[in-house]
């Protein structure tokens, strides 16, 4: 279970995050959207406990994984950057590589990597460990409708193999649709809307519900 309590942030003088209450149960997938500067990183941030909330607290698993929204490479190849402090675990990491196409790239430099390419990898890298709660900011930003199937897919895996609680943020609203059984909006540290996908589709104020439902909001 995941609960957060009269939690706030503050950068300067601007408060940046503000939430009075929220509650993730256990096995729940849940998706985090809202403009940039909504607060979805410094959430994602808070549970990671990569960042301490200036006021209120937070209940949470310490078995977690976070992957922030700008990935990066570790000298070598590709294949060792997935191994990095598990070296055992060969088979399932070259088994990650091709859920997510990067087999061919193995034996290639990391470093060399596309930005979509190295986005994958960063997830490969998360992946092979097991967790509690998985965090993931923005996971398929640079990819195509293609890459983003494959890391649906692969998270999807993910979670049924370990029964975790999955939390990500994203501007894509079919992303949400597809890979969340839960949607909360955010808008300048706030939650505007918190309910299933539906319900989101019906939330007014919002950009999102027309993308959603296919019609425009009211």
């Amino acid at each position: 279970m995941v609960e957060l309590r009269n939690v706030k942030k503050r950068y300067k003088d601007r408060t940046v995050l503000d939430i009075p209450a929220l509650l993730i149960r256990d096995g729940e997938s849940v998706a985090l959207a809202g403009a940039n500067g909504s607060g979805k990183t410094t959430l994602l941030r808070i549970l990671a406990r990569v960042l301490v909330a200036d006021s209120g607290s937070l209940t949470a698993p310490h078995d977690v994984l976070y992957l922030p929204q700008r990935p990066y490479a570790f000298r070598g190849t590709v294949l060792d950057n997935v191994l990095i402090g598990i070296k055992n675990r060969r088979n399932q990491a070259l088994e990650l590589l091709e859920q997510l196409d990067l087999s061919t790239l193995a034996a290639k430099s990391a470093q060399s990597l596309s930005g979509g390419e190295l986005q994958k990898l960063a997830l490969c890298r998360v992946l092979i460990r097991p967790c509690a709660l998985l965090l993931l900011d923005e996971p398929t930003a640079a990819l195509d409708t293609k890459g983003t199937q494959l890391v649906c897919d692969a998270v999807a895996r993910y979670k049924a193999q370990t029964n975790c609680t999955v939390v990500f943020s994203t501007h894509t609203p079919q992303l949400a649709a597809k890979a969340a059984e839960r949607l909360i909006l955010l808008r300048d540290g706030q939650i505007e809307s918190d309910g299933s996908i539906r319900d989101a589709s019906q939330a007014p104020g919002t950009e999102w519900p027309k993308h959603i439902s296919g019609k425009p909001a009211e």
